[in-house]
This record gives structure tokens, sequence and C-alpha cells, in this order.
């Protein structure tokens, strides 16, 4: 799995200084390397720009770096809401989606994301783009609240769903995450409310499509 997406990521995705300098800054800031993929982020701003997504919300900023793949997708007409958990990761995360030039395009909570997520939901906020990408024992809370909060046909993203591809490969050791990740993804393929399909890129994505 590592040497597939590794050829991926080498002929499809070119040379990019900036996201380069954003996993530099996560490094220096001794934050978890645990940005999303190259291929994995193209794809993000592929399915942004594809669907015409403008209020897009992200479950989960680091250091910007998936932040920046989404906000290209919409360019100089979109929104993008980032939860984040740690004050400092959201505050670095903004100054990388400053230098890409969306500073103005992106907002941050701070917190617990299920705290940010009922404060949205109470405001009767919408969203017609999501992506997911934090704790993975909340998983599939994130997505309950992903669907309360849809316009209607919203894409909701999920990253890391196979978990190092231990969900499947008998041979991988078990994630701490790989039983929530099991759970979330039988979630995702039987909602009522979705469409989903599991895209084996970077360490796995979920798409789904809200059918409301």
């Amino acid at each position: 799995m590592k040497q597939i997406n590794s050829y991926i990521d080498s002929v499809f995705c070119t040379e990019d200084a900036l996201l380069k300098e954003v996993i530099a800054s996560i490094k220096e800031n001794g934050m978890p390397s645990i940005s999303v993929s190259p291929s994995s982020g193209k794809l993000l701003t592929m399915l942004v720009s594809i669907s015409g997504a403008k209020k897009v919300l992200e479950i989960g900023a680091l250091g910007g770096y998936s932040g920046i793949c989404l906000a290209r997708g919409f360019g100089k007409e979109g929104m993008l809401t980032s939860l984040e958990l740690e004050e400092r990761y959201a505050e670095l995360a903004h100054s990388n989606l400053a230098k890409a030039g969306f500073g103005d395009q992106v907002s941050y909570m701070t917190g617990a994301a299920l705290e940010s997520l009922e404060k949205l939901a109470g405001e009767n906020k919408r969203f017609d783009f999501f992506f997911i990408d934090a704790d993975k024992a909340n998983y599939e809370l994130y997505l309950e609240y992903c669907i309360q909060l849809a316009e209607p046909h919203a894409l909701i993203i999920a990253d890391n769903v196979l978990a190092k591809g231990s969900v499947a490969e008998p041979g991988v050791p078990p994630k701490r995450y790989t039983k929530a990740m099991k759970k979330f993804n039988e979630l995702a393929a039987h909602h009522p409310q979705l469409e989903s399909v599991l895209m084996p890129i970077g360490d796995g994505m979920t798409l789904s499509r809200v059918k409301k």
C-alpha cells in the first residue's frame, strides 16, 4: 500500500513549494506528521472544484495542509470553517492559509469539535462540503453532525478509513483506530441518507453524497 501511494504521488503530483513549506512548519513546531498525502490533497482540491462547493467545513486543521487544498478548490469565492482542538495548531494553520492567499477566507473554531459542531447546528449553519480528519473515535458522531449541517447533495469526505490497510488486510497489525474505522465504514456504506464509496488513496478516503 505504501509503495502504491508513493507511485501515485510521484506520477500525479508535481512539486509544490508552498505545501512543502507547510510540512516543514508542522515539523518545526513539533506537531505530528499526519497531514493528508499529496495525492489525497489534490483529490480534495478537485472535489471541491468539481462540486462547486463554496461553504466548506473541515474537522481537524493541524497545520493547514488540507485547508489549503480545500481552499484551492473554491478559489476566491468560498469560505472555509475549520475546527481544531489545539489553539496553537489553529494559529499555525491560519498563518499557512494566509501565506497561500486564503487568510481572509478561513475561520477557526478551537476546542472540542463536538462542541463546535453543536454550536454550528444551533446556529442553523449549512455547508456543501465536509472534510473529516480528526480523532477517529468520534468519526461516527462527526458524520451524523455533517449530515445535519449539510445542504442537499453535499459531499462528505473522511480520511484514514483504511487504517494503514488494517481494516482489510489480515497480515497488517491493527492500529488503535482500526475498529473505529471499520464501524465508520459500515455506517457510511449503509447510511440511509448517504451514497458512499471508499477510495484507496492515501490512507483511504470515503466519499459520501448526502441524498436529501
